[in-house]
């Protein structure tokens, strides 16, 4: 009787042992999964912040860029405007002005 006492606790114990792996084995896959979740929900957010500061860039960029072309477009009107200046104050100093030569 001794040895069905012994094989029952050996059994009862495996049966606990076998039990308590497969609690740990279904524990470690949980913390996978939630670390797989928390990594790609934090790949999203990274994804997502970097698209827009990539649009904030290019937004910045059009708006440098639309600048640009307003100063250069008033540069490039005020230097044909200087030059027309001096055509007519060289053509009224030699008197070639178109009042002048109306006359």
């Amino acid at each position: 009787m001794a040895s069905a006492k012994q094989n029952y606790k050996s059994g009862q114990a495996h049966g606990q042992g076998q039990a308590k792996t497969e609690e740990w084995v279904q524990s470690t896959k949980d913390t996978t999964n939630a670390t797989k979740d928390r990594t790609t929900s934090a790949a999203e957010s990274a994804k997502d912040r970097t698209a827009s500061a990539a649009q904030s860039a290019q937004e910045f960029a059009q708006h440098g860029k639309d600048q640009s072309a307003g100063f250069l477009q008033q540069t490039g009107e005020q230097v044909n405007n200087i030059a027309q200046n001096a055509i007519d104050s060289v053509k009224n100093t030699i008197g070639m002005a178109e009042n002048n030569a109306k006359k």
